[in-house]
């Protein structure tokens, strides 16, 4: 990719063209109502983005074109804890700055909150804008590895608020998804009883992948480093740990918490389980020393409804395996008693288990994964007063119980058992 192809934010023109051409994807499930954005449907709602880092930037790139494009959405307000990324967006797409992501919260031109800070930061930001009355697009993950009783919280606030929130799983965009359940429901494999996904590539996106934007920066009224540390452990201002958090475990998990809700979340909506029972992970920092958080990631999960699903990844080496479509993700099969879902190139395939009486069947996916219709589902759901979007909260509680429980589970060498009964985790 060249420098030209690319926006301020590194986002591929070519990759926001192709994710922008199917923006109008309608909300395949059956509508559960909400409290509606209070507005015409003339009007445009405001957009609150807080982060405005490389993540956030794709965001406001998203979200500018959908406004130019039908959407019905306009950048009113950008947040950063950082003056330089602040200002720079504030700048581009002509938004009110705030620092203060509560201030933000409290301007009444804003409608919807994008979040795309670092991990330990969305749960709180998340919070905050579900009690300010505001509908929540929120980056993956919804909460770091350590905050399980915040994700709990979240869950039950979202549900409670009766806002719209969208996790941005992006994937979940992909129609397939909702095919396989609907053949899993329709007892096309039988019984499930294993899964398995993953998430494979070259490179950390850590030390190699997040420039520092000034290596001269300070702490003081140009970047708020209390309001970046939160609640994580409480330490000297370090320019790596600021502009490169996601090597430092404070604020990131690896590839456990960082790139498994994109490979957990379609595993977990398809197979319809609930939260997990146990889950055991191995792995560590096998090729990227620099960093805290490991580099190479694989965990098994089992449910009550008696079914395993392994997640497997490396930042080591990006050979998937199972072919043909999402590389670097690993393309998910989930295994039945009667047979197998997969995903080859533009379709869904069913393969027979032996014995089976079942004939071998191929399905045309109906719609790809597409971004820019992830934001729109969030908006339109938003609008209309929809919670079910394409990866609601509900979802992500269940997706991130899980991986909280993988990351403990490696940290502390130990089988990781949730505590239906007392909604824990123990390890």
């Amino acid at each position: 990719m060249s420098e030209k192809e690319k926006g301020n934010w590194g986002v591929s023109r070519r990759q926001f063209i192709g994710q922008a051409a199917g923006a109008a994807l309608a909300v395949g499930a059956a509508p559960q109502m909400a409290h509606a954005v209070s507005k015409s449907a003339n009007e445009r709602l405001g957009v609150g983005q807080i982060g405005c880092g490389g993540r956030g930037g794709a965001h406001m790139q998203i979200m500018d074109w959908l406004k130019d494009n039908g959407g019905g959405v306009e950048i009113v307000a950008v947040c950063d804890a950082y003056r330089g990324r602040l200002e720079r967006a504030a700048k581009r797409f002509k938004a009110k700055a705030y620092m203060d992501h509560r201030e933000m919260l409290a301007d009444p031109r804003v409608d919807l909150v994008c979040i795309a800070t670092p991990d330990h930061q969305h749960g709180y930001q998340a919070l905050d804008a579900l009690r300010a009355g505001k509908d929540v697009y929120c980056e993956k993950p919804v909460t770091h590895w350590r905050q399980f009783d915040l994700t709990k919280t979240l869950a039950e606030e979202a549900k409670k608020s009766g806002r719209v929130m969208q996790i941005g799983a992006q994937g979940m965009s992909d129609s397939a998804w909702r095919q396989i359940r609907k053949l899993i429901q329709d007892g096309l494999i039988g019984q499930p009883i294993h899964a398995e996904c993953g998430y494979f590539r070259v490179g950390d996106w850590g030390e190699r992948g997040m420039p520092i934007d000034d290596p001269n920066a300070k702490p003081g009224p140009d970047l708020d480093w209390e309001a970046f540390l939160g609640d994580s452990p409480k330490r000297p201002f370090d320019v790596s740990r600021y502009f490169r958090w996601r090597m430092y475990e404070d604020y990131a998990g690896g590839p456990s918490t960082d790139l498994f809700p994109h490979s957990l979340t379609p595993v977990v909506y398809m197979l319809g389980v609930g939260m997990p029972s146990m889950a055991v992970a191995a792995g560590g920092k096998f090729r990227y020393e620099e960093r805290e958080v490991p580099d190479t990631f694989n965990m098994l999960i089992d449910y009550p409804e008696k079914i395993t699903v392994a997640v497997l990844g490396t930042q080591g080496n990006d050979y998937q395996a199972t072919g043909g479509r999402g590389a670097p993700g690993r393309v998910p099969v989930v295994r039945g008693w009667e047979g197998a879902l997969t995903v080859q190139d533009k379709e869904i395939v069913f393969i027979p288990a032996d014995g089976s009486k079942k004939q071998p069947q191929r399905f045309p996916i109906e719609t790809p994964e597409d971004a820019t219709a992830h934001f729109k589902n969030f908006v339109d759901c938003a609008r209309a007063g929809d919670v079910n979007t394409w990866s609601p909260m509900d979802l992500a509680f269940r997706v991130q119980t899980a991986l909280q429980m993988g990351a403990l589970a490696l940290r502390k060498g130990r089988v990781a058992h949730f505590n239906a009964e007392k909604q824990k985790i123990d390890v």
